[in-house]
């Protein structure tokens, strides 16, 4: 008998460790410093396209900070940022700064100097680079003069060693015919293939069966049933 509950669609609370990097190690290295307050660095943009993975960064660096006591926290969208609500050498992290609007921009700029002044750090994530972002000369000056990273998506070559990597760590093996299994049969986005082997893991482990493409199988039919159950009674 089965001794977990597994969904698709619970995944794990993003932090480096589950992040699968690829080309943005270094990236990673500097943001673990920064949370870690080992980097002074005022500034940092993250910018890149939808589902590179920019979310995730900041809200694992957020973690991150909290785990070492650090004051930190994670905003959605600029509109929430206020200076005068954060601790003095505190990490903010705000997504999605190229939709500010002019009031949300001043409250950007006043909140990177406030944290500028009590030896805080803000990371901001935008879907282009600082140069092209239509923000306010000196916020945008500000955000450029830190540091600048690309988060680039893994193409879809990596992304089967990637996977493979990441079982690894997990202290799995996953078979060549499954990672293909994955690719084919699932979504190819990185955050649903890596929270997909996350609960394959966990219902390996229940199941006391290793992973191979039958269990794949059989565990994605489970899921897409389980789901279509599940909307039939929804009003």
């Amino acid at each position: 008998m089965e001794q977990l509950t597994l969904e698709l669609a619970t995944q794990e609370p993003p932090t480096f460790t589950n992040f699968v990097a690829g080309s943005n190690r270094e990236v990673v290295a500097t943001l673990r410093g920064v949370a870690s307050g080992v980097l002074p660095e005022t500034g940092i943009v993250l910018w890149g396209a939808s589902g590179a993975g920019k979310t995730h960064l900041l809200r694992a660096a957020v973690a991150a900070a909290a785990n070492v006591g650090r004051p930190s926290r994670y905003l959605s969208e600029p509109a929430s940022a206020e200076a005068t609500a954060f601790a003095p050498a505190a990490l903010i992290c705000v997504d999605a700064v190229d939709a500010a609007d002019a009031d949300s921009q001043g409250r950007l700029l006043t909140l990177y100097n406030a944290l500028a002044a009590s030896r805080g750090q803000l990371i901001v994530a935008a879907g282009v680079a600082p140069a092209r972002l239509a923000l306010r000369d000196d916020l945008r000056t500000r955000l450029a003069h830190g540091l600048v990273y690309e988060i680039v998506p893994l193409a879809d070559t990596d992304k089967a060693r990637a996977l493979g990597a990441y079982a690894r760590e997990r202290g799995f093996q996953l078979s060549t015919e499954a990672i293909d299994y994955l690719l084919a049969h699932g979504r190819r986005d990185m955050a649903t293939l890596v929270a997909t082997l996350a609960a394959l893991d966990r219902h390996s482990l229940a199941t006391k069966r290793p992973i191979t493409v039958a269990l794949l199988r059989e565990w994605m039919r489970r899921q897409t049933q389980s789901g279509a159950a599940r909307s039939d009674v929804i009003p």
